[in-house]
Parts: structure tokens; sequence; C-alpha cells
């Protein structure tokens, strides 16, 4: 825990000279309604870590293409799902647990807003089985991942969300390989030791059927994924079948088992460090 702090200020002084070019805090449309959330005193601040929220247009599984209507870019589609508040909440965490400035709101990122992403080195996304990116934006993913970004893909279920994601991939960086991440991987290693990997409740199937997955062929069986760069480096890690993401959002609730919040929580603060020291 010692070394992060001092590899995430190295990488805030090389990062000095952009902020001028950054696009500002911005809040948009929530896909479930949580809009209007106060925002806390630093939500202007340039700190050392900021939760970058890939924002995306959808088809496929999202059905029409803004994924359940709408404009991507005003929010309200299926990348604002459980943002800002599971966001947020995972930004108290790291605040909590890890001596990481971490700014304690998102930064929506849009892959059409020039150069913005490389401003934004961790970005997260979820339901990634809808994206439908153009060309120019499979293009600008393509060099954020080659210019040393890291990407943490979530909330996305079974066979036939795999088999889409990875259609996606394949744009993104042609010929990659998706692995299963080994338990012995330093990922998994950097602040907790998560030998004891299961499957994050999706709070929705959990309240509903008592279950923590969907339904569906695939569906069942958590599975910790990455593709790794040329020097063997993770770039992209995928949670196929789990959903971090409400573990963040339903932290404080009580219908939703304090295990799940705990191990969604664990499992991505190690992936913070990771980026930040690799």
């Amino acid at each position: 825990m010692r070394v992060i702090p001092i590899v995430a200020a190295g990488l805030l002084v090389s990062l000095t000279a952009l902020y001028a070019f950054q696009m500002p805090f911005r809040v948009l449309r929530s896909q479930e309604g949580y809009d209007n959330m106060v925002l806390p005193p630093d939500y202007q601040d340039h700190n050392e870590f900021v939760i970058g929220r890939l924002m995306y247009p959808s088809g496929g599984g999202g059905g029409r293409r803004g994924g359940g209507g709408g404009n991507w870019v005003y929010g309200g589609t299926m990348w604002s799902n459980d943002y800002p508040i599971g966001d947020r909440a995972f930004a108290r965490i790291l605040r909590r647990l890890t001596r990481v400035d971490a700014r304690s709101v998102e930064q929506p990122v849009n892959l059409n807003d020039g150069d913005d992403v490389f401003n934004w080195p961790w970005l997260y996304a979820a339901h990634v089985e809808t994206m439908d990116l153009t060309d120019t934006m499979v293009k600008k993913l393509h060099e954020y991942l080659d210019r040393g970004g890291f990407f943490y893909v979530d909330d996305f279920w079974g066979d036939t969300g795999w088999a889409a994601f990875m259609q996606t991939m394949a744009r993104v960086l042609p010929g990659a390989q998706a692995e299963d991440i080994p338990d012995t991987d330093p990922i998994y290693h950097l602040l907790f030791d998560l030998q004891d990997k299961f499957m994050v409740a999706n709070h929705n199937e959990f309240v509903r059927t008592g279950l923590p997955y969907h339904a569906g062929a695939g569906a069942n069986i958590a599975h910790w994924r990455g593709i790794r760069d040329a020097k063997g480096r993770i770039i992209v890690v995928m949670n196929l079948n789990s959903d971090v993401g409400d573990s963040w959002e339903w932290a404080d609730r009580p219908e939703y088992p304090e295990k799940y919040s705990n191990m969604g929580m664990r499992i991505s603060t190690n992936y913070a460090a990771y980026a930040m020291t690799h």
C-alpha cells in the first residue's frame, strides 16, 4: 500500500500538462434514476485517481441503438447502469482502504471527445454485451489500451454476452486472446489475497429468486478473465457472470448480502492498484 501513492503521484505529475485539455466533470442521466445527487466538495479537484466511466452507444443485447431508448450521449442508456451511485461508493472505499487520493466522483468518458480518454487511465464499463462502437471509437479505444490504459469490464452474462463482447474486442484488439486469470497472478495479491473469489450477485436476481445470477446458458459460473499486452501486462479485466457494479451500488442495503459487497470492493481495489503500479 505504501508504493501505490508514490506511483500514483508520478502518474499525476505526468498528466498535469494535460489538465487544460480534459473535459470538465459532468453529470449525465442515470439509467436507474440516480439523478440530482449532492456533489461532494472535491468534485472538480485534480486527484491521483479518478474512476472513468466509459460511455458508449448500445445495440445488440440492449435492443435498438441507444440501449433502451434515448440518446446515449446524455445518459439514461445501458452505459449508465449503476451510475453514478455505484461509482461514488467505490471511490469512498478507495479513500477508506488505501492512501490513494481518489476523487469522490466519477468521470463520464466519451471516446468521441477528441483525445480526452487519454487523461483517464482507468475505465469501467458495464453491460458491454450491448456495446455498438463506431469504427472511430474502436480506433480510439485501441490507442487508449496501446498507450497503457486499463479497461475494467463488468456485469455481462452467459455465453451470449461473452460472444457479443468478444466480437467488439476482436475489432479493438485484433488477434488478442482472453484468458482466465490464475489465482496466483499479482493482480489478486497487491492489497488483498483473493484466492477465494466467488460470483458477485446481481441485486435484482438475488432479491427476486434467491440466486445470484441471471438465467441463461453459461451464466451460473463466475469467470475472472483478462487480456494482456505484448509485455504480459493485463490491460483488460472482465468479470463474466458477476455484477460488481451492484456490489458498489447496494453495499449499504440490508437485502444485499455483505459477502458480495465485500468481494466486489476487494476485487476492484486490487484492479485499481494494479492499474496504477503496472
